[in-house]
């Protein structure tokens, strides 16, 4: 029983019993409201009812019994309260009672079709797919099975499972239905939605014309589950069968030995498409087609079906994605070698401790200059090696160190990466710099802060630094329990007169509001971060101005800094030269 619960209960026993009786109508909430879940919310919606009845989805005489079901919680259930569109989940998600709306299912019919379009595609031939939402509207449920299977040609089909569901009940899907906008408007087939409808209403919304393919689709192999038979909510699921790829996804088979005159001899010439010559058949298409996989695709045949599906008023097959020719589409990631010269400065500079696992690091070139650095673990390192012909990564580990574009002049080529600081932390013992809770507010509310702005045991300890990359560590003081009691390590840069971080804009904002400021807005122009303790100082002109500053002197130390073309404060950019 939940915390919740038990205060209610509570709470009535402790309820005077004269009190049980009054209070009407307003109040309080009897037993029965409880159970309701929300009494507030009217479990009442005529539209709902009127497109329901309408389309006669419910056995005649059960409508009653239909609706009293909807309006009762369903047993030992968890109540949902962010929004669904699904009709058929109105027992737990009362919200649903005063958002339902036609419009809803208009929307999601299109996202519906692409989603089963593309799962069709990536199943196997002979394999089962099933199709299944928490909505009763034949607009999300049999008009997507419809569509789907008139596109398929074939391809698809309805499975029978009726004999393997015993002891559940449910209504055989329909074949006819109509569509209803928000504004209570019916229209039976597409040609008779006015071209303003166009963008809200699509022709496979509708059932098909044609009552001999309409008969061989078998809809009533469909399952509807209403809610008051077996005191459940309202399902629909139809089992799919792949008997074949689907026809946009079909292309001859590849002859080995075959020279090149015979394949441009049965491809289609340029000239052929500009001239607008008439096309042989048989250049199109063989008599022997055979579905040779769903991701390789032809695109004289794809082209075809394209524009014969948009005649016919059916969603075509989605775009296909072109294969590269040459290169990687996604640059590989490569393992550093032990003898490669770029890991020595970036030893030396960090004084990186003699157990660093050097051999978990990569990068994703394999010539040139390398960019950044990643760091993965030793099983995942082991992952990788052992599947390299496998599987295409296309992003692992953590982002290390970064290069950067003038690092030759800082002794070191690379700078810290915020991403993945707290892991190299422990194995680097120099170019640390401890800072108090005041220094780590300074720094990530301002952009380039002076020496001078830190607290003393800051600017003692950056002052005989060279230039470059350093960390930031925060240690919690136990003796003062209104600070941070949280560690904190963050990138930074120490430049000729001042210090800046290397961190992201949500993970500053969230220290920031650890420490207990809340950011209030940024001067993008100033770098300057305005938090609940700036605020009142807003304004004032800031005394700490130099003289270079105010004259604009180019060879003034602070003016260099203070000139620095960084973004904003506290931001990770790539390729953004630091402040020197």
């Amino acid at each position: 029983m939940g915390r919740r619960s038990r205060g209610r209960r509570l709470q009535q026993q402790q309820r005077p019993e004269d009190a049980e009786d009054g209070a009407e109508g307003g109040g309080k909430r009897g037993e029965a409201g409880w159970e309701g879940g929300y009494p507030e919310i009217v479990k009442e919606n005529k539209l709902f009812e009127h497109y329901y009845q309408e389309l006669k989805i419910v056995p005649e005489g059960e409508w009653g019994q239909f609706m009293d079901a909807l309006r009762e919680p369903l047993p030992a259930t968890l109540r949902i309260t962010g929004y669904k569109s699904g009709d058929g989940t109105m027992r737990k998600n009362i919200d649903v009672w005063k958002k339902w709306t036609t419009l809803n299912s208009l929307q999601l019919h299109g996202l519906q079709l692409r989603i089963a379009t593309r799962g069709a595609e990536q199943l196997a031939e002979g394999g089962r797919m099933v199709y299944s939402t928490c909505s009763l509207n034949p607009i999300e449920d049999e008009a997507v099975i419809a569509s789907l299977l008139e596109k398929s040609e074939g391809a698809l089909e309805l499975a029978d499972v009726s004999n393997e569901l015993p002891g559940l009940k449910w209504m055989p899907g329909i074949t006819q239905w109509k569509v209803m906008t928000k504004d209570g408007q019916w229209f039976t087939d597409w040609d008779a939605v006015p071209h303003s409808r166009h963008t809200q209403i699509r022709p496979t919304m509708f059932p098909p014309k044609d009552p001999e393919k309409l008969q061989a689709m078998h809809l009533e192999r469909c399952l509807r589950i209403l809610p008051h038979h077996q005191n459940t909510g309202g399902f629909f699921v139809a089992v799919l069968v792949k008997k074949s790829s689907m026809p946009w996804n079909k292309r001859q088979p590849k002859l080995q030995g075959k020279s090149a005159e015979t394949r441009e001899s049965t491809q289609l010439s340029p000239a052929d498409l500009t001239e607008g010559k008439p096309t042989d058949p048989s250049k199109l298409e063989s008599p022997s087609f055979t579905g040779t996989g769903d991701t390789e695709i032809a695109h004289a045949t794809e082209d075809l079906e394209n524009n014969g599906s948009k005649k016919d008023g059916v969603c075509g097959p989605p775009p296909s994605k072109k294969m590269k020719l040459f290169g990687f589409k996604e640059d590989p990631f490569v393992f550093i070698p032990e003898d490669d010269p770029l890991f020595p400065p970036i030893e030396k500079f960090y004084a990186l401790d003699p157990s660093f696992p050097r051999m978990n690091l990569l990068t994703r070139t394999t010539e040139g200059k390398k960019r950044q650095l990643y760091m993965v673990s030793k099983e995942l390192r082991n992952v990788l090696l052992n599947n390299s012909e496998k599987m295409k990564v296309i992003n692992t580990g953590i982002k290390v160190w970064c290069r950067n574009n003038s690092g030759e002049e800082f002794d070191c080529a690379f700078r810290l990466a915020q991403e993945g600081i707290y892991t190299l932390y422990p194995f680097i013992n120099s170019r640390i710099i401890t800072v108090s809770m005041e220094d780590v507010k300074i720094l990530l509310t301002q952009e380039n802060p002076f020496f001078r702005k830190l607290s003393s045991e800051t600017y003692s300890q950056a002052k005989d630094l060279a230039k470059g990359s350093i960390v930031l560590k925060y240690e919690p003081d136990s003796a003062n329990p209104d600070a941070l009691q949280c560690p904190i390590v963050l990138c930074g840069w120490r430049g000729k007169a001042s210090i800046r971080t290397f961190v992201p804009k949500n993970e500053r904002l969230h220290y920031l509001r650890m420490m207990g400021l809340e950011v209030l807005g940024e001067k993008k122009k100033e770098g300057v971060i305005l938090t609940n303790e700036s605020a009142a100082s807003t304004g004032q002109p800031d005394n700490d101005v130099t003289e270079g500053q105010r004259a604009g002197e180019p060879n003034s130390p602070d003016a260099e800094e203070a000139n620095s073309p960084d973004v904003t404060a506290g931001c990770d950019p790539a390729g953004v030269h630091p402040p020197r």
